[in-house]
């Protein structure tokens, strides 16, 4: 299997967790802890950065490097708009 079709796998996979729990527990078996901490941190840096926080602010708030929130509001302002769509889940229905 080649890592375009490892990565479709990947994404399928992940469409069919239903509940936290099931992410949660996906998550501790393809990341190390730092990972999963690392990952959870750009998602509220993407939610800060939405919600009108300056750099500086997301920041000092998250703990993130300069260089992670610059990458994050790049990504949110960016053409894939993987952040935009999970973040306007977030703020309507939740899985599970």
């Amino acid at each position: 299997m080649g890592q375009d079709e490892a990565l479709e796998r990947l994404c399928a996979a992940l469409c069919l967790l239903q509940a936290p729990d099931e992410a949660r527990a996906l998550l501790a078996d393809l990341c190390t802890r730092r990972e999963t901490i690392e990952l959870a941190q750009r998602l509220e840096v993407a939610t800060m950065l939405r919600d009108g926080a300056s750099y500086l602010e997301v920041s000092r708030a998250t703990g993130a490097s300069s260089t992670t929130v610059s990458r994050v509001s790049k990504c949110l302002n960016g053409e894939a708009g993987g952040y935009r769509i999970v973040l306007d889940r977030l703020d309507g229905t939740h899985c599970g």
